[in-house]
């Protein structure tokens, strides 16, 4: 997965995914008005509508950026029929050959933490497999330690998927806890942070059998906020075979000049991941429905425009 992954920011040469976060506001309110006249005022209608907005933004940027991050939380508020729009929004954009990190969080003891790792695991009955979510990567919680990993660590050796597990996220919150000092680290010195010590434990996590790709990066991978701009040279210290994924671009505050020192030497080993500053680029603009997918595309091309300017490639 990682190695595809890299081939495909270098062909297209965007080190960039777009979240696909449908959040109320973002998504124009003719949409719902014209699912809800074909399917009523329902919960079906919502998830039609949001389910349309994706296809359009993944239409709108299919060639020329590698991977989608859509946010299993804005789809889940629409039960049942949410789950559908999520999973055909991710047959819709492997389809359109976009990679697709699933941004589910999961993060679990023992057997629940197996089952969770259906994301990334065929289910098995009636002895026949099943692939029922088919994302390429999962971002993971790593805060009910090493057992919680695990089941994901197995799947990601056995297939073609990786993983992306929190260290530092992007959120003015995230200092409450993992910016705390604790007394020991996995690899990041004597006396550390929080975010170090798992930054220490993800690092030795990716080293397992099976685990590295031949591009030199694992797939198992690191969410690291780009709106912490002093911690990312740390982090890349602390993990040099680690691929970054690196969200709080845009409409979270961050700029190019601030994921610099996310990438290795080469400009290689992250993606930045841009949400609003992307799909609700129609709303900044200023601009209708109609304009979905132009916006996107602009706001896509401008975001690879001011990476690469920093990055040089």
């Amino acid at each position: 997965m990682i190695d595809r992954l890299m081939e495909k920011i270098e062909r297209t040469a965007a080190p960039i995914v777009i979240g696909l976060d449908p959040a109320p506001g973002v998504v124009p309110e003719t949409l719902f008005d014209e699912s809800a006249k074909r399917l009523g005022k329902t919960i079906e209608a919502g998830a039609a509508a949001l389910l349309k907005f994706n296809r359009e933004i993944i239409d709108a940027i299919r060639d020329i950026v590698p991977a989608v991050k859509p946010n299993i939380a804005f789809y889940e508020r629409y039960g049942l029929e949410g789950i559908r729009a999520y999973l055909k929004t991710i047959e819709y954009a492997a389809a359109c050959g976009m990679m697709v990190i699933g941004d589910v969080k999961r993060g679990d003891i023992g057997s629940t933490a197996a089952a969770y790792s259906g994301h990334i695991e065929p289910a098995s009955l009636y002895d026949r497999t099943f692939a029922v979510w088919n994302e390429d990567a999962v971002t993971l919680n790593p805060y009910l330690g090493a057992d919680s990993i695990e089941p994901f660590l197995d799947a990601a050796r056995q297939r073609d998927k990786g993983l992306f597990i929190l260290v530092k996220t992007s959120n003015k919150g995230s200092a409450d806890i993992q910016d705390l000092p604790i007394a020991a680290s996995a690899g990041a010195g004597e006396s550390c942070s929080v975010y170090e010590y798992v930054a220490g434990l993800v690092s030795e996590w990716g080293k397992g059998e099976g685990l590295m790709g031949a591009s030199g990066y694992s797939k198992v991978g690191a969410v690291v906020g780009a709106t912490h701009p002093e911690v990312g040279a740390k982090l890349r210290h602390i993990m040099p075979r680690t691929f970054f994924l690196v969200p709080g671009y845009g409409a979270q505050g961050a700029g190019a000049k601030d994921v610099k020192h996310f990438f290795d030497s080469r400009g290689k080993g992250a993606i930045v991941n841009s949400s609003r500053g992307v799909i609700g680029a129609w709303k900044e603009a200023g601009k209708g429905a109609g304009y979905i997918a132009e916006s996107a595309r602009a706001a896509a091309l401008r975001m690879k425009e001011e990476l690469g300017s920093v990055l040089q490639v």
